[in-house]
């Protein structure tokens, strides 16, 4: 994971000095701006996987310079099997996007519906505490 956020930080300070240098030579404020929240989102993804790496402490093969194929092999976590849930996240974000042209209602409509469809997703595969006592 320290070749993942190295690379994610490098990539944002790019972002940052062709930023300044876009700035300098008379870019338009849409690119600057653009340029700017790229910036600020491979930072964001590279803080990430640098606060994650440090939490867990797990050194992947990839860090390991002289590391063979087969030191990555094995599982490498869960993935859902099947779920209906990305349906309805996706068909509120189109409402809350179309919203944002059609009205305001809609938008609100698409909002409520996105955060219930995301609240099923993540919670999909929670189980419920039983208690003790039966």
């Amino acid at each position: 994971m320290k070749v993942n956020w190295q690379l994610f930080t490098g990539l944002a300070v790019f972002y940052v000095i062709m930023t300044v240098i876009y700035w300098y030579v008379g870019g338009e404020p849409v690119g600057i701006g653009g340029m700017l929240l790229a910036a600020g989102l491979a930072g964001m993804v590279g803080f990430y996987v640098w606060f994650t790496q440090k939490r867990i402490g797990v050194t992947l093969p990839e860090d390991n310079l002289t590391a063979e194929i087969a030191d990555g092999a094995g599982e490498l976590g869960f993935y859902s099997p099947h779920s209906w849930w990305p349906l309805p996240v996706a068909l509120s974000s189109c409402t809350m996007g179309l919203g944002l042209i059609i009205g305001w209602w809609l938008t609100l409509i698409g909002i409520g519906a996105l955060i219930i469809s995301v609240i099923g997703m993540v919670t999909e595969y929670e189980k419920p505490i039983q208690s003790a006592s039966h």
